[in-house]
């Protein structure tokens, strides 16, 4: 039965122990309850004692329920922040990591530093999902010219509303991997694809296992199948002072490190750890 609530600080107080006792993270129901408000953090905090509506209640009381099942709050409210910016989303993609968000930042600082200011750069974002990384660096550095591939029909349809709602010129194709955009010559190409392997499902949470789309999710090879494929395959699609960029699993590092220094020789190839000293990208950089 639904709990009735009078203030705003009584409904997240209940829904943060019902959540709590449903093995939930209690901090959902503010985020949750902000949607439902239309509110900041800051603005939430000086309307605690004020009035909720039965309707908004009755509203966040069913997200709550909801997520207390395991489906993620970014599929109940379709959105979640990356970057700064509100992306849709919804079960045919991923939802954007917060560390996910590192890549953005050293692409930001590989671009400028490699790169004259007054040159075309054509950068590639394979398997884009929601069009997250791909919309975020095309706001983040205009003059990139930057297309973003997914080989779900799907997923490339959210990548596009995306980059619609978020007024960001991106060339979408679909396809496999590298397939779409072997007819050019690239200067960035980018990819956080599938990288956990198939007998690590049993170590997910149910709301990545039951609700993620699992295309996204799991590679053969221990999760390394796409990274060698797009290694094997990039040499010949890289000009002259150019990078690659892989986002990867914490344990991949020296594995994927391997892959891309076998596939390029002379360059400079390095793992760089996230924000919780992880190893969480791998950077290739070719100048000759």
């Amino acid at each position: 039965m639904t709990p009735m609530c009078k203030t705003i600080y009584e409904a997240l107080n209940r829904a943060s122990s019902f959540l709590v006792e449903n093995n939930r993270e209690k901090e959902v129901a503010r985020y949750l309850l902000q949607h439902v408000l239309g509110k900041s953090y800051s603005q939430l905090m000086m309307a605690m004692y004020e009035e909720i509506s039965t309707g908004d209640f009755g509203t966040f009381w069913a997200y709550i329920e909801e997520h207390a099942t395991g489906r993620p709050f970014q599929y109940i409210i379709q959105q979640e922040t990356f970057y700064g910016r509100d992306f849709f989303v919804n079960e045919d993609v991923l939802i954007p990591r917060p560390e996910t968000e590192e890549l953005i930042e050293e692409v930001e600082k590989r671009t400028q530093s490699l790169f004259d200011a007054n040159n075309t750069v054509k950068l590639a974002d394979i398997g884009t999902g929601s069009g997250a990384i791909a919309i975020s660096i095309k706001k983040e550095i205009p003059r990139l010219q930057v297309t973003a591939t997914d080989i779900s029909s799907a997923a490339l349809a959210v990548a596009m509303k995306n980059a619609q709602i978020l007024s960001a010129d991106i060339t979408f194709k679909q396809g496999d991997l590298l397939e779409p955009i072997q007819d050019q010559k690239w200067d960035i190409v980018l990819s956080n694809p599938p990288y956990i392997g198939h007998d690590e499902a049993k170590t997910l949470s149910d709301t990545v296992i039951d609700y993620e789309p699992h295309l996204a999710l799991f590679a053969e090879e221990d999760g390394l199948q796409l990274y060698r494929k797009m290694a094997q395959q990039l040499p010949d699609m890289m000009n002259k002072a150019s990078f690659i960029g892989f986002e990867i699993g914490y344990e991949q590092g020296l594995a994927v490190q391997e892959m891309l220094q076998v596939a390029f020789p002379n360059a400079l190839v390095e793992v760089v750890q996230d924000m919780n000293k992880k190893d969480r990208f791998v950077f290739c950089t070719i100048v000759e």
